[in-house]
């Protein structure tokens, strides 16, 4: 994986900060070529992967990329899914069949048969199987090396033991998309034990790792220790603990740590950008300045 991540929480008013900045950032970002630029912004140095959710926006971003294939030839999408306000709203507007037909891929009687014997079955798996093929429908053409299952649904898993659906959804997205699966939580520890206990071996898993231990169920001192004894490829977000944590005091913390793959930020403006990225990168190159010396 890219050791930066670009996310897309300020392109839908999700702030951890404040009601204010969540109604300013949907403001700022209420046409699509705001967000193109600011993509912009974060490709100029050099994060070229967007990690995002399957948001009805992001289709039509996706087709700004896929008209620019030469633009955008290094450009990688790591899908996060499912976007549960999506069929929430579209259920309210459209009526379950309705929803059906929008967003079920395919062939819309196939597929509803496939999901109604499933259903009649308690065939849980190929429902999985039947709504990742619905979510990725946005993503066609474009390089999805790395898909996520969203932490509202991996962590309902999680909770219910349904360790089954985890390994499906990992399988699932290997053999259809020739992907890496990937699982976001607010439980790394034990969503890292319940997956092993799988067979899934080095799973990647994106949780908050953050100084102020914001979101680390278990706590952080757990967190540092299973950074530092287990085998897995972490991504980081939430590093700014909801707006507790500096910048430079947050990128310091997550980068003294070695075995976290990727950091994963969100930012509005190009200097945010621009100086969350030369953080990053500082901080790496003194992390490794100190492995040396102790080599």
């Amino acid at each position: 994986m890219e050791r930066i991540l670009f996310g897309d929480n300020q392109f839908f008013a999700v702030s951890h900060i404040s009601d204010e900045k969540s109604r300013a950032q949907s403001i700022k970002f209420k046409d699509d070529d705001a967000i193109i630029r600011t993509l912009d912004y974060a490709r100029a140095v050099g994060v070229n992967t967007f990690m995002c959710t399957t948001h009805e926006r992001i289709g039509d971003i996706c087709d700004v990329i896929r008209a620019n294939p030469e633009k955008y030839k290094d450009f990688k999408i790591y899908p996060c899914m499912p976007y549960a306000h999506k069929y929430a709203n579209a259920v309210t507007e459209l009526g379950i069949v309705g929803t059906l037909k929008q967003y079920v891929p395919g062939n819309f009687f196939g597929s509803l048969f496939k999901g109604g014997v499933a259903y009649l079955s308690k065939d849980f798996l190929s429902i999985m199987e039947l709504l990742v093929d619905s979510e990725m429908k946005m993503f066609k053409g474009i390089n999805t090396p790395v898909i996520f299952l969203q932490n509202v649904i991996t962590d309902m898993l999680l909770g219910l033991g349904m360790k089954d659906l985890l390994k499906g959804f990992h399988d699932y997205v290997i053999k259809k998309y020739n992907a890496e699966p990937g699982f976001i939580t607010m439980n790394m520890p034990k969503l890292l034990d319940m997956l092993e206990g799988t067979g899934i071996k080095n799973p990647i898993i994106c949780a908050s790792i953050n100084k102020a231990g914001f979101r680390m169920s278990g706590g952080k001192e757990l967190y540092e220790t299973t950074l530092a004894t287990r085998t897995f490829r972490p991504v980081a977000m939430q590093v700014l603990g909801g707006g507790a944590i500096a910048p430079g005091e947050a990128m310091e913390y997550v980068c003294s740590f070695p075995k976290i793959e990727s950091i994963l930020f969100g930012a509005s403006s190009r200097g945010n950008i621009e100086d969350t990225v030369s953080k990053i990168h500082a901080f790496d190159e003194q992390r490794v300045e100190r492995e040396k010396l102790l080599a």
